[in-house]
């Protein structure tokens, strides 16, 4: 049985939200965004407003924390535990056509070490997310149904499993999908990666975070938004 905490939102001790008009999307449009950066909330906390669970088994550990290498000091959001897949989900958040971008940075793992964004997830168990990992060095994309994971194709390319890029453990990195409609764009640290086809989950869908196994992921700077 899953271990899932809800945290009700509340003024004083939720993320602070900076609100930024984003023009000229990479897959067009125009869109309002939200970032995250858990600077209102007191460290050793759960953020706010967020359900702190996991695909799979095991005990998942996400708190708010201080790091004095934070993109935007004080806090980040920090995941310490072990499980199959920690999951973090924006439980107010509700996207079909958008973006979501992070600021992570791999701190440790020995058998995985990865830090991985969510959307248009309907639960812990059935969502897209794009991942990066610095044991393996590449970025991959999946879908996760019924708790079960599957990577995805890469337009343009047959087989193959996601793209080979350096991910340094101990750096920030920033990793981006822009979403509408069957189609997806990744970009990693400023770079477009590839784009994938898909059109198991058509419906709007939560946002959040993620990481596998042993993984100890700081993220900061969540920026997230629908296309208008």
């Amino acid at each position: 049985m899953r271990a899932a905490l809800t945290v009700p939102s509340r003024p004083l001790a939720r993320a602070s939200l900076v609100l930024a008009l984003v023009l000229a999307l990479p897959m067009g449009g125009n869109a309002m965004a939200e970032t995250l950066n858990f600077d209102n909330a007191s460290a050793g906390t759960a953020p706010a407003g967020w359900t702190l669970t996991m695909t799979g088994k095991g005990e998942p550990k996400w708190s708010v924390e201080a790091e004095p290498t934070a993109p935007s000091k004080p806090n980040v959001l920090k995941q310490s535990g072990r499980a199959t897949f920690p999951v973090a989900i924006k439980s107010d958040t509700s996207i079909k056509d958008g973006f979501v971008e992070v600021k992570f940075k791999a701190v440790s793992g020995s058998e995985d070490r990865a830090a991985g964004i969510i959307w248009r997830a309907k639960d812990a168990d059935n969502y897209y997310v794009v991942r990066a990992n610095a044991l393996e060095d590449n970025v991959v994309l999946y879908k996760t149904i019924k708790g079960v994971r599957s990577s995805l194709e890469i337009v343009g390319r047959k087989g193959g499993y996601g793209v080979k890029t350096p991910v340094p453990s101990g750096q920030w990195h920033a990793l981006r999908c822009d979403f509408a409609g069957s189609r997806f764009k990744v970009t990693f640290d400023g770079k477009p990666l590839f784009e994938v086809e898909d059109t198991t989950i058509p419906d709007a869908g939560m946002i959040g975070l993620w990481t596998k196994a042993d993984s100890v992921t700081l993220f900061d700077d969540l920026t997230y938004g629908e296309t208008r």
